[in-house]
């Protein structure tokens, strides 16, 4: 019976996984970048109603958000080649499509994903400033790029940054499923593993104390952002003025 579960793998093998968590940063890192840049972009469009583009990017949204990532993962992996070759056909190009690394693949299909998800979170953010300060800074002289870089951004990174660390910790947790384009990082590590000493369970005991870590550190992390950047709920109490002070001064 005590071979069923042999605990001290799970711990034995973290290095080992742990080899492979560089690629997992990598798509984490790459990834977010795609989501929050583009996401933005897509927040800014639907926000100011640009035509044809903002019909575009709310089927976009609604694409992205009502596939399975993992399906996403499989037509980059798969369509994006089938897209060069007609490109080369018809184009007279000659992108090397067999030298693409398969992490591009799994890298655009997670950017995109975030940017679906991140550029709502990021539009309603942005929708939560108050108008009036907006207006204040307008009056002030400041172009639109002003507004939107000191008024705007600031008060909006606060009240996105709980909704976008959840939406990191999904991505981290996502990039376990880049193995089905090809990509060997942890989880594809972990399968690896479990064929080879056909201890499946004990590799994925591993895989899974790894994530948590990570995830774990992430909320940190964003909780200290939070505490940084928000503003305090009360203000502080001001001396009370003293009239017979002031006049002796006088």
């Amino acid at each position: 019976m005590t071979d069923l579960f042999n605990i001290k793998l799970v711990f034995t093998q973290i290095p080992q996984i742990l080899a492979y968590l560089p690629v997992t940063l990598q798509l984490t890192a790459v990834a977010m970048v795609i989501g929050w840049g583009f996401g933005l972009v897509i927040a800014l469009i639907k926000r100011r109603k640009i035509p044809v583009l903002s019909q575009l990017a709310a089927i976009f949204v609604s694409l992205i958000r009502g596939t399975p990532i993992i399906v996403q993962l499989y037509i980059a992996y798969f369509g994006i080649p089938i897209a060069l070759q007609y490109i080369n056909y018809y184009q007279g190009t000659s992108f090397n499509i067999n030298g693409i690394p398969a992490i591009v693949f799994a890298m655009i299909a997670l950017g995109l994903n975030q940017s679906a998800f991140d550029s709502e979170v990021i539009r309603a953010a942005i929708a939560s400033v108050n108008k009036g300060e907006i207006e204040a800074g307008k009056s002030l002289g400041m172009s639109g790029f002003q507004v939107l870089r000191r008024v705007i951004f600031p008060e909006a990174m606060v009240v996105a940054l709980p909704s976008l660390g959840n939406s990191l910790i999904s991505l981290v947790k996502g990039t376990s499923l880049a193995f089905t384009c090809s990509v060997v990082e942890m989880t594809a590590e972990a399968k690896i593993i479990g064929g080879y000493n056909y201890r499946f369970f004990e590799a994925y005991c591993t895989l899974a104390i790894i994530y948590w870590a990570m995830t774990f550190l992430i909320e940190k992390i964003f909780y200290l952002l939070e505490r940084k950047f928000s503003v305090p709920e009360k203000a502080p109490k001001l001396q009370p003025f003293d009239t017979a002070q002031e006049v002796n001064m006088v």
